[in-house]
């Protein structure tokens, strides 16, 4: 029987809330305040804990606070319990690295399906990492938390809707957001003093983009166009450095981000410096068949040439080669890859 923690000051809500979780098939633990929930929580180990945001003695941030600091309760799924007019603050206590969040007033299936997601998820990562040693364990937890405390950072934010070849940003502009892909195509590119442009990646949904400048502190040194119409979500840059510096989880996601960032790109001038245009050509649609989820690639001709560093004009003539060796096929303008095997062997 899985064992669940109600730490709330309010007796009916703390009652109540017990009662709907029994009935569920749940033991239920009560705590009045963060003080006596960390107590609960250190000798009964839940598997999972709802905690009210506003309480006397200990409130909620510290409860969540004082539990993450010990290895005992770290990795115990947490659950803020706030009012609809706490919402705001409660964006802190996200970037603390709660999991989730429930609304009073709730309805007794809404809390019992955001319990049980969290339970799974929960499972799901102990079952992952039942082979694998203390360090490994230590390492995809963190990890999890990570992606989960990055997720968090998205919610409840504004949402931009951008058409195809419009601006997210432009190089030269002040960074104020962090922008995350719900929807859509998105590239990000460089420009020359001769207005040539080169395409440095192709993103899509869940996607984060634009932290480089305000991890520097500087104004932006590329573009982001979408292309497609996408949706965006926008989350202010100061959020995204609180969270940044005040989890360790998310530190260590964006450092693997970045260092990822730094491989693509060593790759790609490695690529633009001593590939033939065929191959160019032919990796850049390799790329385009995962980035669009090996549906038909619907992109300009002039951004297939700018992301494989060459002219519009080449990249047609090798298309038109690749048609006649059915190697991809093109109707309305959208490019199927036939055969990934195929291109990829025509240059070993």
């Amino acid at each position: 029987m899985k064992k669940i923690l109600i730490i709330e000051d309010h007796e009916d809500i703390r009652e109540n809330l017990a009662e709907i979780l029994e009935l569920a098939g749940y033991e239920a633990f009560m705590a009045e305040n963060g003080k006596l929930g960390v107590e609960i929580a250190e000798r009964e180990r839940p598997d999972l804990i709802l905690c009210d945001v506003m309480m006397p003695v200990l409130d909620g941030y510290g409860t969540l606070s004082i539990l993450h600091k010990k290895p005992a309760t770290a990795d115990i799924p947490f659950i803020f319990l706030t009012a609809k007019s706490e919402k705001t603050d409660f964006r802190y206590g996200m970037n603390l690295g709660a999991d989730d969040y429930i609304t009073k007033p709730f309805e007794s299936n809404e809390l019992l399906k955001v319990v049980e997601m969290r339970l799974a998820k929960s499972d799901k990562i102990k079952k992952a990492t039942s082979t694998n040693n203390g360090s490994d364990f230590s390492l995809f937890i963190n990890e999890a938390k990570g992606e989960e405390a990055l997720k968090n950072l998205t919610i409840d934010r504004e949402t931009r809707q951008f058409l195809k070849k419009s601006a997210v940003y432009t190089e030269g502009s002040i960074p104020r957001f962090l922008y995350y892909i719900e929807k859509g195509k998105v590239k990000i590119s460089k420009t020359n003093d001769d207005g040539k442009e080169l395409i440095i990646s192709i993103l899509g949904a869940k996607d984060f983009f634009g932290f480089m400048p305000i991890l520097r502190g500087s104004a932006q040194t590329d573009n982001a166009i979408a292309l497609e119409d996408c949706t965006i979500v926008t989350i202010p840059k100061d959020d995204f450095l609180h969270l940044l510096h005040a989890n360790r989880d998310v530190s260590v996601n964006f450092i693997k981000m970045l260092a990822g960032n730094v491989i693509a790109q060593e790759e790609q001038l490695l690529h633009l410096a001593y590939n033939s245009v065929r191959k160019r050509v032919a990796d850049t649609l390799i790329l385009l068949h995962e980035r669009y989820e090996k549906k038909p690639i619907s992109m300009l001709r002039e951004d297939i040439a700018a992301l494989a560093g060459t002219a519009k004009e080449t990249v047609i003539r090798t298309l038109t080669d690749f048609r006649e060796e059915k190697l991809i096929d093109v109707e309305e303008g959208k490019i199927t890859v036939l055969s990934v095997e195929k291109l990829k062997k025509l240059f070993n």
